[in-house]
């Protein structure tokens, strides 16, 4: 599907997000919005809910700013699913009207919106993080490494997986990236995802990132047996190769799996130099759609 209403074609800030996400409510009534929380610097954190099912999933984007591209990936899902239903019609043969009545499925595009737009957008007098930032990011005004929120931490590294264990690994001090904060859920985006999670019990989440086209699905053994049947048919669905354990900590999808015992997923999308180009969207959104839908399909 070519999208109609969410831009795809452009550096995905916090701003192009909260008026398509208005957009696509207006147009497509089914899909509701809750502010599960806010930024540091007070922008509100969104999850998309379309569905009335029991089964609930929840896909979350943007943990790291300079992986910005999740953001329209999970939007570009919304709008078609959406328009999907509306209409009556089937998505790579899935009934799209069935699992609306059988499956909710959760999406938070933007994790970490300070981090997004300071990639995109730079900084300027009038953050009141300026001078920090500039100092942790080595007075440079290039912020395409920047991958932590606004205050210089990690917040895929938030979790309460072996949190101790992975801070010991990182910086010590707030950094562009793997500083992994003075306590689990230290900061508020990290916390308002744990809070919703903790809340509305998913049974499947898959943590969205760039890049390598790699698909991690275990969890130093914890991981329920369905995960490797599902990685290994999400990697049939995308081509993206299923790795069982990357080997580090306090990651959002460690975390689910160590507490609920549930399949977890990170994918990451696409293949360069973080920020991925917003022109290998559209080769991203083809390699996850059925992911996506198979995630909301499974009983």
């Amino acid at each position: 599907m070519n999208s109609q209403i969410v831009h795809t074609d452009v550096p995905y800030d916090y701003q192009t997000m909260v008026s398509d996400m208005e957009a696509l409510k207006s147009a497509y009534p089914i899909i509701q919005s809750n502010i599960i929380g806010s930024s540091v610097l007070g922008k509100e954190i969104h999850a998309l809910s379309i569905g009335i099912g029991q089964r609930q999933v929840y896909y979350n984007g943007c943990h790291h700013a300079n992986e910005w591209i999740t953001a329209p990936l999970l939007m570009q899902f919304a709008e078609s699913y959406a328009q999907a239903y509306q209409t009556g019609t089937t998505i790579l043969g899935w009934d799209i009207r069935y699992l609306f009545s059988h499956t909710t499925i959760w999406l938070t595009p933007m994790v970490n919106p300070d981090g997004v737009d300071l990639v995109i957008h730079g900084i300027d007098t009038s953050n009141p993080f300026y001078e920090q930032v500039l100092r942790w990011n080595n007075y440079s005004m290039n912020f395409s490494n920047w991958k932590a929120n606004i205050r210089g931490v990690d917040l895929n590294h938030q979790y309460n997986a072996n949190w101790y264990e992975q801070k010991s690994r990182g910086p010590a001090q707030p950094s562009p990236a793997n500083y992994s904060g003075s306590a689990p859920e230290s900061e508020p985006e990290s916390r308002a995802v744990a809070d919703f999670t903790r809340y509305h019990n998913p049974d499947l989440i898959i943590a969205y990132h760039s890049q390598g086209r790699v698909i991690y699905w275990g969890y130093r053994g914890l991981e329920p047996p369905e995960s490797q049947t599902i990685a290994t048919y999400f990697s049939t669905l995308s081509g993206y190769t299923p790795i069982r354990y990357a080997g580090t900590d306090a990651g959002y999808k460690d975390w689910f799996i160590q507490d609920w015992r549930r399949p977890g997923f990170t994918i990451e999308v696409g293949m360069g130099i973080n920020p991925l180009p917003a022109s290998q969207l559209s080769q991203i959104y083809r390699e996850n759609l059925g992911i996506m839908l198979h995630g909301a399909s499974l009983t």
